[in-house]
């Protein structure tokens, strides 16, 4: 009878262990709602809704410094606040995609001192995101479902991919910066060369509808779907998915490309999970809206955001 209560105690303490949920270590408040961000050299540069760049010190936890884009003017005189799209950075510079009134996009390149717009309107692309591939080159994606290399010192495009018919959802890069991978309502990934425009691969296995999110790293993709499934695609091994019982709006993986997490449930949560076997391992409680970007900085310290004013911090290391 001892035995059996020692061997139960044991159990539920086990269990216990495996289910420990965890909560944000700390939580930025930005003034606008949030629509990317990206983390470089102990600050946050977050994008929203108001025409704004924020930027948060991690160690002060708090806005320090903010980048306010030129307002739109509408046929009737009056301002409108643009909504920042994208933010990224590379060596002091900063990449922003913006709206406009008639549906095409600005980018701008902000050094550090002064404001630069690379595309404007004239040049009537629909660019939902962009990313830097050196101090002279980027990548964007249109929602056609163009990836586009552009050379921002001499202002053309070094080449145009049409990847297909269906509308483009989300991209990223290689770590090393050679590929782009791209997604799209079909469900399917694409790999593209970043130096040729030749398309590389594809899959297709996984997802059945809109993917959402992409996440590549050490030659592991996953996906976040509407078909309410995860879908992965191992470095090593056969690709599955996990299906999840509400839409998976954002997913994202680790460094080493071994821990993956995404969105899950109705009560905006977020879940671990490892990536060789499939397993389940922690959930992360917090979010107040779905959360639709998460970002790894290292293998246990990440930020995610939703469509909220705020910006979460997770470290695994305290449970």
């Amino acid at each position: 009878m001892q035995l059996f209560k020692y061997l139960l105690l044991s159990i539920i303490v086990t269990l216990t262990l495996q289910a420990k949920d965890i909560y944000p270590t700390f939580i930025l408040s930005s003034k606008g709602f949030v629509n990317d961000f990206v983390y470089d050299e102990g600050k946050l540069y977050v994008a929203t809704d108001i025409g704004t760049v924020e930027i948060f010190d991690l160690y002060k936890q708090q806005l320090i410094d903010e980048i306010k884009l030129p307002n739109l003017h509408t046929t009737k005189g009056a301002l409108v606040e643009p909504k920042v799209l994208s933010v990224d950075r590379l060596n002091n510079k900063m990449l922003i995609v913006s709206t406009t009134l008639k549906g095409f996009r600005n980018v701008w390149m902000h050094d550090g001192k002064k404001l630069t717009q690379l595309i404007s309107p004239k040049n009537k692309l629909t660019i939902k995101e962009a990313r830097f591939i050196d101090n002279e080159n980027f990548m964007f994606a249109t929602l056609g479902h163009e990836v586009i290399r552009y050379n921002n010192k001499d202002s053309y495009k070094a080449f145009s991919t049409h990847i297909e018919q269906s509308t483009f959802s989300d991209m990223t890069l290689s770590s090393n910066k050679q590929e782009i991978l791209s997604a799209s309502e079909s469900g399917r990934v694409t790999i593209t060369d970043t130096n040729s425009g030749k398309i590389l691969k594809t899959y297709e296995s996984q997802n059945v509808d809109n993917i959402y999110k992409i996440a590549y790293e050490k030659g592991t993709i996953i996906t976040a779907g509407q078909d309410r499934r995860v879908g992965v695609y191992p470095k090593d091994g056969k690709p599955y998915h996990i299906k999840s019982d509400f839409l998976v709006y954002s997913a994202s993986l680790s460094p080493s490309g071994k821990t993956g997490i995404f969105s899950s449930t109705e009560e905006n949560y977020l879940q671990l999970f490892d990536i060789s076997s499939g397993k389940f391992k922690e959930r992360l409680i917090g979010h107040y809206a779905t959360p639709t970007t998460i970002k790894f900085i290292n293998e246990k310290e990440f930020f995610s955001s939703g469509d909220e004013k705020n910006i979460f911090y997770w470290n695994l290391y305290i449970k």
